[in-house]
């Protein structure tokens, strides 16, 4: 088949959100498998920084095309990326493939290609990776939906979600039944068989050997419940007398570092809450195989690749009960659940496992298995193949 991923942001060398993660994977698994598959995506970065156009550069067996950002400011300010040169790509090119896969939600390039969509008769699937979630003080997301989302649901031929609770989601928003394919994120298990040796990431940050690390990983968010986080740490080491712990937080900073840093430094535990930035690629292993536990402490996710991530390293993993986590997440068997802004309940879920080696190396063995069986991104190739050939037909 010849495929089209759209996508408003991705460069293979800095995968720092889910989505450019879950592109990169499905998109180098289904070459492999001997697809032709293109990825247009912007010269975007990140919100701030633009990076060089490379249009037509083979990555691991896929193109990567990429068009200008509009503004920098208007990404900036609303995170939208506008790419007008995607017109011309479509109008030159969308005959040349089988369908369009459009990843996100709210974006300017679903817009797009919704049009060239019904200009040529190529069907699209669109995944929202748990983008459709609205919050009522965010009136263009709303005028978004008025706009133009509600046809973009309308008009395409399947849509995925990651799981029931977004499934719900779409069904809400007026997606029949029929057109809604639930297929989890999947995981490429070749990058974690051999893990590097424990120490590294320890001797980088000058962490004691005899300190056990809490390690969070994602965007530095508020939505990412930081500041439970941070509160269950000083809770752990102020009341429940946990002086060997220290919590990593690591990341790009989304907006809420500044604070985050100044609660930590209010609750008495800048000295050993260290935030340490984004890590990638072997940086970001390094980190999981030295940390003891790693933590989801947030306010919604849909579906998380850290906890993949984790269970393929081999760690325990501590999360809210809220959203994809309650189905990603077998409480007790691959990991531990808490009420979502409970931070005393995570602090003593955080204790239990420091303090039960055996009850750790269980539940890390368990999350293995179950990575193993459900989310290796082979498997999860095949299912999205089968997606691929039944609208393509």
């Amino acid at each position: 088949m010849r495929i089209l991923q759209v996508i408003p942001i991705l460069n293979p060398d800095v995968l720092w959100a889910g989505p450019h993660r879950v592109v990169y994977d499905i998109s180098r698994s289904l070459a492999r498998k001997g697809h032709n598959v293109t990825v247009v995506t912007s010269d975007v970065l990140n919100v701030r920084t633009r990076i060089k156009i490379n249009s037509g550069n083979d990555f691991d067996g896929f193109d990567i095309v990429r068009v200008k950002n509009f503004s920098t400011i208007l990404s900036r300010t609303s995170g939208l990326i506008i790419t007008p040169e995607l017109n011309e790509f479509l109008s030159k090119h969308a005959q040349d493939f089988d369908l369009i896969h459009i990843h996100e939600y709210y974006t300017y390039q679903n817009t797009v290609v919704r049009r060239f969509s019904k200009r040529y008769a190529i069907p699209y699937i669109l995944q929202a990776h748990g983008s459709l979630r609205k919050n009522d003080k965010i009136f263009r997301k709303w005028f978004y939906d008025a706009i133009f989302g509600y046809g973009i649901l309308r008009d395409a031929s399947k849509v995925i979600a990651l799981s029931r609770v977004e499934a719900e989601q779409y069904r809400r928003m007026g997606v029949p039944e029929e057109k809604i394919a639930i297929i989890p994120n999947g995981i490429d298990l070749s990058e974690y068989a051999e893990l590097p040796p424990k120490g590294a990431f320890r001797k980088k940050f000058n962490i004691p050997e005899e300190r056990k690390i809490v390690l969070y990983l994602g965007r530095i968010h508020k939505i990412k419940g930081i500041d439970f986080l941070i509160k269950a740490y000083a809770y752990l080491v102020n009341e429940m007398n946990l002086k060997d712990a220290v919590s990593v937080i690591a990341g790009p900073d989304d907006g809420y570092l500044s604070e985050a840093k100044a609660l930590a430094h209010t609750l008495g535990v800048s000295d050993s809450a260290m935030f340490v930035g984004p890590l990638y690629g072997r940086n970001k292993i390094e980190a999981y195989v030295d940390s003891d536990v790693v933590v989801l402490p947030s306010r919604y996710e849909t579906f998380p690749m850290v906890v993949l991530e984790a269970y393929a390293c081999g760690k325990p993993v501590i999360a809210s009960n809220v959203g994809g986590l309650k189905e990603l997440i077998i409480d007790g068997e691959t990991g531990l659940l808490f009420k979502a802004g409970n931070f005393k309940q995570m602090a003593e879920k955080m204790v239990y496992l420091l303090n039960d080696s055996d009850k750790a190396v269980e539940i890390s063995r368990k999350g293995r298995i179950l990575v193993e069986e459900k989310y290796s991104i082979v498997k999860v190739a095949d299912i999205i193949e089968g997606l691929y050939s039944e609208v393509a037909l």
